[in-house]
């Protein structure tokens, strides 16, 4: 019987050591880790001689202004697709460029938006689009893509996210919408969710710490710490989001944190500590990323998936990370 339980991953202490709320990574020499204190092993690597078909379709990255927004952009073009040369920024700065590999941007201002992506959508029609912009132009965005029929990858955490399923629904529109895209990541989470399914209730009567820790520049809480936190509730836990310690400043990220000072500005720690009733008992979960890679790789992912569901005609729908992972679609 398949269980999701590690053997010896967690042992009950009589006299647990007094806990420090750490997000320090394992091995501070890892440029980029995900480290997890229960629940998953590494998964098997796919052999070397296997390998998909390329494909090559035009992706446009509104955002390409932002460092998460180039990142993906470049992942783009090492796997092949073809960049748009058209992105949007939040200021009205006419003629001005930028080159990503040997492609140069133009960068439009908020009121080209809708007349530079109509235009887009009929001259590369197979166009996907993926959204690395800033929460307060989550909802607006979404509503230019669904009026305009494009099919796009949601990227950008925050906003109101309730209003945006119910756009991207009412619109019937092919759409992948994660608060998360690191793929490794995401199938953490969804571990969480099935061990949440499955054991509903088991931590009940448990205390729950959560820290997380991003670059100044994120404005919101960490969407990942939220669907974490949701799986912890399943499973009886009783958590207010506002209690998530949210840790932005670089001196605390350094000294309390303990993310290497060459990330600071790209990094993304998480923290989840269980403490029993009685106090004799812990358990730790902990995912630390460095550097943007991941994300990006995955929102290269996610497009090629979303860009398969089009030419398929497969249902228009909102998909998410995890229908990425179970077609296999992790280069």
């Amino acid at each position: 019987m398949f269980s999701l339980l590690p053997q010896a991953a967690v042992s009950p202490l009589a006299n647990p050591p007094p806990h420090r709320l750490s997000l320090a990574p394992r091995s501070p020499r890892s440029r980029s880790s995900v480290v997890v204190g229960a629940l998953m092993s590494e998964s098997p690597q796919k052999p070397a001689n296997v390998s998909a078909p390329k494909l090559c379709f035009p992706i446009l990255v509104n955002g390409c202004t932002g460092k998460m927004g180039i990142a993906v952009a470049e992942a783009a073009l090492s796997a092949g697709l073809q960049l748009v040369p058209v992105s949007f920024s939040s200021l009205e700065k006419p003629g001005r460029t930028l080159k990503v590999g040997n492609t140069e941007i133009q960068i439009h201002g908020p009121s080209e938006r809708e007349n530079v992506l109509s235009s887009v959508s009929h001259e590369f029609p197979n166009v996907v689009v993926v959204d690395y912009t800033v929460p307060d132009a989550v909802n607006a965005n979404a509503e230019l893509y669904c009026k305009l029929g494009l099919p796009f990858v949601m990227g950008t955490t925050g906003g109101d996210r309730h209003m945006l399923y119910k756009t991207v629904q009412d619109a019937n529109v092919y759409a992948v919408i994660s608060p998360q895209m690191g793929k490794q990541v995401v199938a953490f989470i969804a571990a969480m969710e099935i061990m949440a399914d499955q054991f509903p209730g088991a931590f009940s009567g448990y205390k729950l710490e959560v820290m997380e820790s991003h670059q100044a520049s994120k404005l919101d809480t960490s969407g990942t710490a939220k669907a974490v936190i949701s799986c912890f509730q399943k499973l009886g836990v009783s958590f207010d989001m506002k209690q998530i310690k949210q840790i932005r400043d670089p001196k605390k990220q350094l000294e309390m944190v303990g993310v290497p000072e060459e990330h600071l500005a790209g990094h993304a720690f998480h923290l989840y500590h269980l403490t029993s009733p009685d106090e004799t008992v812990s358990f730790e979960f902990q995912h630390n990323v460095c550097c943007r890679s991941i994300y990006a790789e995955g929102t290269v992912d996610a497009a090629v998936f979303l860009f398969k569901k089009v030419q398929s005609k497969a249902e228009q729908r909102i998909y998410d990370m995890i229908d990425v992972l179970r077609e296999g679609n992790m280069r």
